[in-house]
């Protein structure tokens, strides 16, 4: 069968030579010779012919061919490929002439058949990048079809004995330039001119399919290949089990292996390796370790790998202490752990808290002289970080330093966390400033990082500052970007400019979610405008974002504290019919309410609507019930509610102190007052100011200037500092 014919211009001479294609390379036919396209120009004109002719002699001769002759900038993609023709038998020659044209004239325009032809006498001068980046510029021609590619490169295969390895180059530099829809079409061409491709460049378009996801097409051209004469391997079988798994059909893993083991294509060790990994991933642990039985029986040691995924999976669903104890039979196995292995520990550390573990896990490596790398140092920093023990992050921080690793964008911005975690933004924008020192860069990350910072400090002019230079510096603001600041100003009562954010954020297309509508809500609510709240709520509803437990509490909240109660109620009974639980949050807003509104016996009896929603008090109910008795000089009742915490479990704290003392001292019971101080003392609970100046003013309003004086030395003592006003 001949190779379909495609017109290219060419000199007449190299038009008429045949060209044999080795038997191997096509199937089903006994046709062994394809000859290249027929010119339709007959010979080239006398300028061309002696133009060719010169270059060869220059080439023959070892003369320099140089720009200033104008020789080669005469070259057309028909005189190219009739010296090069012409060096058919010589490949040191065409070679020179190659490179010689490619150096002085970088800029030459080739045709696909020019191309095609260098790329087979690259491939059979062993120079294999160099045909590579020959194709590369074949597949980036603008206008130039897969048919042409393939067409040229099979109408030249036969140039100087070339050989199938060309093709395969060709879906190799496909898939490589992430082209790979343009691979599978340059595959099927060529299966459909009986052109064999070989298994590896197949396995390197289904490996390429597979990464990126497009299983179904993978599927579809390994279809494809079990239709043609073309084997699977080893290599095959694990990219086709990685592509099941992937998809998430792991059940069809085995009889996919059964299916190969009868073609006589046995599992590797990546192939088990491979399976552990999945099932681990979906938490099938005990699968995976019938997977390791497995390995053993057919005479396969677990590796390094194996052990690694097992223990990821364990972590990952919960079992360390499991995970913990097979590290130690990996050991006593021979295996070696790795700086991954221990990162799997200490990463699962980390996120359940355990400071004494991850610390243990830390020194086991150096014990076990295992170098730790950046993500241990981060593991490490984060946890300290999140759990308040700055000085802890910053000492492995110094120590990451002085072994010679360098810390990267996310261990500054851990760190930067910290600090604003603490409300130190000073020592944060120090760290900003040494992070941008080292070279690096801020990302979105970072930035938000430090706003969210500045924004719960209420710094908001020094976050509007930051939030410009995020966005002069060309780093796009996100969605946590535009809530953070939004959030700042609501908390600010900024809401003009938390309205001028959100506009903007839409321009942006970014969607803001519950989170970005509950801070406008509360923010309106905090500055006593319900009905822009509640328009904002309209709006959310309308975009399909629906209010949930905290949006009714804003909005609870919001009505408590205009005295609003019975609105307040309202929304309680709308939130439980549409199945929102209400919180402890929700009702303590309730309970405030009534209580500022003098009408603490109903926040009493609202302590059963809690109950019934099986919501039980907790010490800011009590001690906001507290403050509503003895408000109306109901103390009697308000040492009840002492008695009945004490009784549920509930400790006194010093603001349920300082509530009592507050009010005996304002009734003049000073005796009972000073009795109360001496039981908060007695029980490790620390006086603070407040306590301090209810004891004064109440002494004072008795006349009692002694005892006055005597707790206003004390106060200086213990290190407050008076307003002096009683």
């Amino acid at each position: 069968m001949a190779v379909p014919k495609r017109q290219f211009p060419m000199a007449a001479a190299q038009a008429q030579r045949l060209l044999c294609l080795p038997k191997s390379t096509i199937r089903g036919t006994s046709t062994t010779c394809a000859s290249l396209p027929t010119s339709t120009t007959t010979t080239p004109p006398s300028d061309d012919t002696f133009l060719v002719q010169k270059i060869l002699w220059n080439l023959k001769q070892g003369k320099p061919i140089t720009n200033s002759s104008l020789l080669l900038h005469r070259l057309n993609p028909s005189t190219f490929l009739e010296v090069l023709g012409n060096c058919r038998d010589n490949l040191h020659l065409a070679q020179k002439f190659i490179n010689l044209v490619t150096v002085n004239c970088p800029n030459f325009k080739h045709s696909s058949t020019s191309l095609s032809t260098v790329v087979h006498v690259l491939i059979r001068c062993k120079r294999v990048a160099d045909a590579q980046a020959f194709i590369l510029r074949m597949i980036r021609r603008s206008g130039v079809s897969r048919i042409e590619i393939v067409e040229s490169l099979v109408s030249t295969y036969g140039i100087s004995g070339s050989n199938p390895y060309s093709f395969d180059l060709l879906i190799r530099t496909y898939v490589q330039a992430r082209k790979i829809r343009e691979a599978v079409e340059a595959f099927r061409l060529l299966q459909s001119r009986n052109l064999c491709v070989s298994i590896n460049a197949c396995n390197g378009l289904l490996g390429g399919l597979v990464r990126i996801g497009w299983v179904d097409l993978a599927w579809e051209v390994y279809g494809e290949m079990r239709g043609s004469d073309i084997q699977p391997n080893v290599y095959t079988l694990n990219i086709m089990v990685n592509a099941l798994c992937k998809d998430g059909k792991i059940e069809n893993a085995n009889p996919f292996i059964k299916e190969m083991e009868e073609k006589g294509i046995f599992p590797d060790m990546v192939t088990y390796n491979t399976l552990i990994n999945a099932y681990c991933h979906v938490g099938l642990l005990e699968e995976a370790y019938e997977v390791i039985n497995l390995m053993k029986v057919t005479g396969l040691r677990p590796c390094l790998l194996t052990y690694n995924s097992i223990i990821n999976g364990l972590c990952k669903n919960g079992q360390y202490r499991r995970a913990r104890q097979l590290l130690v039979e990996m050991v006593e196995s021979g295996l070696a752990p790795d700086t991954a292995s221990y990162n799997t520990l200490l990463a699962e550390c980390c996120r359940t808290g355990n400071l004494q573990e991850a610390e243990s896990v830390f020194k086991e490596m150096s014990c076990r002289a295992i170098i730790p790398d950046l993500v241990s140092y981060s593991s490490l920093i984060g946890l300290f970080s999140r759990t308040g023990r700055l000085h802890c992050s910053l000492a492995y921080y110094e120590d990451m330093k002085s072994k010679g690793l360098t810390p990267d964008n996310v261990v500054y911005t851990i760190l930067i966390g910290g600090f604003c975690r603490i409300g130190s933004m000073k020592e944060a924008m120090k760290m900003r400033d040494e992070m941008l020192e080292q070279g690096l860069h801020m990302d979105v990350v970072t930035y938000n990082t430090i706003l969210n910072g500045l924004c719960k400090e209420k710094m908001l002019h020094e976050a509007d500052e930051l939030f410009n230079e995020m966005v002069e510096r060309g780093v796009n603001p996100d969605f946590y970007t535009f809530t953070t600041v939004i959030n700042g100003c609501c908390k600010c009562g900024n809401m003009d400019k938390a309205l001028t954010l959100f506009e903007a954020m839409l321009l942006r297309n970014l969607k803001p979610d519950v989170v970005t509508y509950n801070s406008l809500i509360d923010g309106f609510c905090k500055v006593g405008d319900m009905e822009k709240a509640f328009s904002l709520r309209d709006e959310m509803i309308s975009v399909n974002i629906s209010p949930n437990y905290i949006t009714y509490s804003i909005f609870i909240n919001g009505f408590c504290n205009k005295g609003c109660v019975s609105d307040a109620l309202r929304l309680w009974d709308e939130m439980i019919d549409l199945g929102i639980k209400p919180t402890i949050v929700t009702c303590n807003s309730i309970i405030k309410g009534y209580c500022r509104s003098g009408d603490a016996s109903r926040a009493d009896k609202f302590l059963n609507n809690m109950r019934s929603q099986r919501i039980y008090p907790d010490s800011v109910t009590y001690n906001t019930l507290l403050d509503g008795f003895i408000r109306e000089e109901n103390m009697d009742k308000a040492l009840d509610l002492v008695n009945e915490m004490g009784n549920r479990g509930l400790s006194p704290d010093v603001i349920t102190y300082n509530t009592i003392l507050d009010g005996f001292c304002k009734f003049g019971r000073m005796k009972e007052a000073n009795m109360l101080y001496r039981k908060m003392v007695e029980r490790g609970i620390n006086p603070d100011k407040s306590t301090y100046t209810s004891l004064i003013n109440g002494h004072v309003s008795q006349d009692n200037l002694k005892e006055a004086f005597r707790f206003h030395d004390e106060m200086l003592q213990r290190g407050f500092v008076p307003d002096d006003k009683f």
